[in-house]
């Protein structure tokens, strides 16, 4: 309706509606609405037999919203938090909110120092991971290298040259510590 110094018209009623339009108010009556008995609250319909769910145990204090006051009775634990990385996600819960950016932002901190501590843990171990076989670059060479990169309108094409930086940047960091470790150690005997 546009802006007119007139008087609108006033809004139909019932009647008029379902006169002019077919079927209009087939769901007032409660009698015909097909979804009047699943309105109807019935506490043994739902097959619970708790008034709260047994909580889990909690083997290590875990992170909780500043505006929940207890946890969820389930809870994730596959991946406890661990090490600097755990430290940051601690405080952004205990600290902030989860409507402020600041929260959300040292979770993501969290997440690339956890990707940092997890190449440096793999580079002390045994057996560190492999760059070469677990990143698929070899499947470069073998499954049309050229004919997949253009002309199919890739997203990843974009950050393709920072891959080998950000894939190679921790072991050459590894190499250069290493050499420079044992060059002083030479220096000194």
């Amino acid at each position: 309706m546009p802006y007119t110094p007139d008087r609108p018209k006033p809004a139909e009623s019932s009647d008029e509606l379902r006169a002019r339009i077919p079927g209009w108010g087939a769901d007032l009556d409660p009698r015909d609405r097909p979804s009047v008995p699943k309105e109807v609250y019935d506490p043994k319909a739902t097959g619970a037999h708790w008034e709260f769910p047994e909580r889990q145990p909690e083997k290590w204090p875990r992170e909780r919203s500043i505006e929940h006051r207890f946890l969820t009775p389930v809870f994730g634990t596959a991946c406890p938090p661990k090490g600097l990385s755990g430290a940051i996600r601690r405080f952004a819960y205990a600290r902030y909110s989860e409507g402020r950016a600041a929260h959300w932002l040292l979770l993501l901190g969290a997440d690339r120092v956890d990707a940092v501590e997890s190449a440096a843990r793999s580079m002390l171990t045994l057996r560190p991971d492999n760059p070469i076989t677990q990143t698929g670059v070899l499947s470069e060479f073998t499954h049309h290298p050229i004919r997949s990169r253009f002309g199919r309108r890739r997203t990843d094409l974009v950050h393709q040259p920072l891959d080998p930086i950000l894939v190679a940047a921790p072991w050459v960091a590894a190499g250069l510590i290493g050499y420079a470790v044992v060059k002083r150690l030479r220096r000194v005997t």
